[in-house]
């Protein structure tokens, strides 16, 4: 491909990206909770999520589908709670930080909630990424064949990097996104990675299976 080429479908991913984040900020706030309880719904029926016991949610901003009415459920089954943090001193990649009731929280330079960095470089606070069993993550969008679009900083791509060379258990990744914030279908990059399972409001969605 050219670079005239590489330019036009750059410019491509930016204003698809800016449509999906327009689509959920545009909901209602009522819109936004029945979302998320219908979402959280579909997510107590997944087996991945049911046999887990370290999972990594976030907590949602700009009209994000909200996975956090999971947590009481979660801390009811003794599951292990952690957030993606921000890694110091690292260019987009994240740490996964205790979520307990007395974490301490402050807001990071994306105006997101996060554990305080005192607490998250305390490695007993938190987990690597291979150790978790589940991990919700959210997309900008993503399609019939669970291709997904996230926000365009790869954090979650360089965090998750290893999961292409480990030999040994790697956890699930679910993606969660608004219905809203489906299409036809996805470019696929080289440094993604595939997800396990897509779940919206409406529907679940797993890759199909080739070979």
């Amino acid at each position: 491909m050219n670079d005239t080429a590489d330019r036009s479908s750059s410019g491509d991913k930016i204003a698809l990206r800016r449509e999906l984040r327009r689509r959920r900020r545009i909901l209602s706030l009522d819109q936004q909770k029945q979302a998320a309880a219908a979402l959280c719904q579909r997510l107590k029926g997944l087996p991945e999520i049911r046999r887990a016991k370290r999972i990594s949610l976030y907590l949602p901003v700009n009209g994000e589908i909200d996975p956090t009415p999971l947590i009481p459920w979660l801390r009811q089954r003794k599951v292990s709670i952690y957030l993606p943090v921000l890694r110091p001193l690292s260019t987009n990649r994240l740490w996964f930080v205790a979520y307990r009731e007395s974490t301490p929280m402050v807001k990071n330079r994306f105006g997101i909630a996060e554990p305080c960095s005192r607490f998250a470089a305390d490695k007993r606070n938190r987990l690597p990424a291979w150790a978790l069993d589940t991990l919700i993550v959210p997309l900008v969008g993503f399609d019939k064949q669970a291709n997904r679009m996230g926000m365009g900083g790869g954090f979650y791509d360089r965090s998750l990097a290893f999961m292409r060379r480990r030999q040994g258990p790697v956890p699930t990744l679910i993606g969660v996104a608004h219905a809203c914030q489906q299409v036809d279908a996805l470019p696929i990059e080289p440094w993604d990675i595939p997800l396990d399972v897509i779940a919206s409001d409406i529907r679940i969605i797993r890759p199909t299976k080739t070979g």
